[in-house]
């Protein structure tokens, strides 16, 4: 289908959507006219506002952020108004089939559907703005080394730098995980949404993370949508270790861990040379290595990575769904959406993301950066 004929028909469904919750809530509201115009004349700027948002980036304009940043927040908004009214209108069904049908219902349920949506978007640019709390988790490994035992991993992942993430946002970020003084930083990609040249000077703070061995990086997606190769430079040139299928021994008191990386599950669609290989990062390893770790940016690859013998996969992708109802989907893609798991004989920890992507919106989803501590088996994950 030509990108044109694509636009126009993605335009008309959300003009569609947007007269649908025009059509179902604005009347029914318990508003002068003056207000319920109000109210409509909204929905006919959110309309263009949203595609204009997502093509907003491609223009190079000067006005191409705020266009970005008040089409996103039009997004969250409209995205929880229509769940809002979809679900209202259920609710209608339900009392009209049992015959319940009192005078407020019908004012009383618009008025939840506008006040709720206008509240789950503040709370959740709150939450999306803020620095990401820290999470800890406890992985047990049999058979650990006490050498090894407490070796700290902090993962940061799906950051998008890009239209609303900038310089700032990512140096308190970065700040953060070296207040954690970790042993080892990971970056489980889907760090940018832009080119080298439009982001680099928002992406310069990543040249001041700390760690005792060392910052790591596997590209995500969204790398390869922002041109993968160039972005692998960059992150080299400040300092970041990029591993594209393969591995690092680090040593600890005569002791071995192994931290592995892999390209992006998907990224043999953008370029055959960067297929995603975990057998071929782990190619070559210690049999002495006390533990084996793999940065894989989404949660799909946990099945090779058993396979290939690894003991943890960090990965991101998810985001946790990043705002309610849209973690009800993703186990449509991922096997598992955030927190801590078991494959096989393999923990997977699916961390639900240090910034966001799209509406500047968290809800029932909060973004974290991830202290993975290693602990001997028997003293419990958590």
């Amino acid at each position: 289908m030509p990108p044109r004929t694509t636009i126009f028909i993605a335009a008309l469904l959300i003009g569609l959507l947007h007269a649908y919750v025009g059509a179902r809530v604005l009347p029914d509201l318990p508003v002068p006219l003056l207000a319920k115009l109000l109210g409509g004349a909204w929905l006919l700027l959110s309309w263009p506002l949203i595609p204009a948002a997502l093509l907003a980036r491609r223009l190079s304009h000067p006005w191409s952020d705020a266009i970005n940043w008040v089409g996103m927040l039009a997004m969250g908004l409209f995205s929880s108004l229509l769940v809002l009214t979809a679900a209202r209108d259920l609710v209608l069904l339900g009392c009209r089939i049992a015959g319940w049908q009192p005078p407020w219902l019908l004012p009383g349920s618009a008025a939840a559907v506008l006040l709720l949506a206008l509240a789950v978007t503040a709370l959740g640019f709150l939450n999306a703005r803020r620095v990401a709390r820290v999470v800890e988790v406890q992985v047990p490994v049999e058979g650990l080394p006490a050498a090894l035992d407490g070796f700290t991993i902090v993962q940061i992942s799906d950051i998008h730098v890009g239209p609303t993430i900038k310089h700032s946002y990512l140096a308190r970020i970065v700040e953060r995980v070296n207040s954690l003084q970790p042993d080892a930083v990971a970056i489980t990609g889907d760090l940018v949404d832009g080119t080298v040249r439009e982001l680099a000077p928002h992406t310069e703070p990543l040249a001041r993370l700390r760690a005792g061995h060392g910052s790591f990086f596997v590209t995500g997606n969204h790398e390869y949508y922002s041109g993968a190769d160039p972005w692998i430079a960059e992150l080299r040139r400040l300092g970041v270790r990029v591993l594209m299928n393969e591995h690092v021994v680090i040593e600890r008191d005569g002791h071995a861990l192994v931290l592995a990386g892999v390209t992006d599950y998907s990224a043999h669609r953008f370029d055959e040379a960067h297929r995603s290989d975990p057998a071929r990062a782990i190619d070559g390893a210690p049999d002495r290595a006390g533990v084996r770790v793999l940065l894989a940016h989404q949660p799909r690859t946990a099945p090779a990575a058993a396979a290939a013998g690894f003991h943890l996969q960090l990965s991101g992708h998810t985001h946790g769904g990043q705002f309610w109802p849209w973690n009800l989907f993703v186990p449509m893609q991922q096997p598992y959406v955030a927190g801590l798991d078991r494959h096989q004989d393999m923990w997977i920890y699916t961390s639900r993301g240090t910034g966001y992507w799209g509406p500047p919106k968290r809800f029932g989803a909060p973004s974290e950066i991830t202290r993975i501590r290693l602990v001997r088996a028997g003293a419990g994950a958590t």
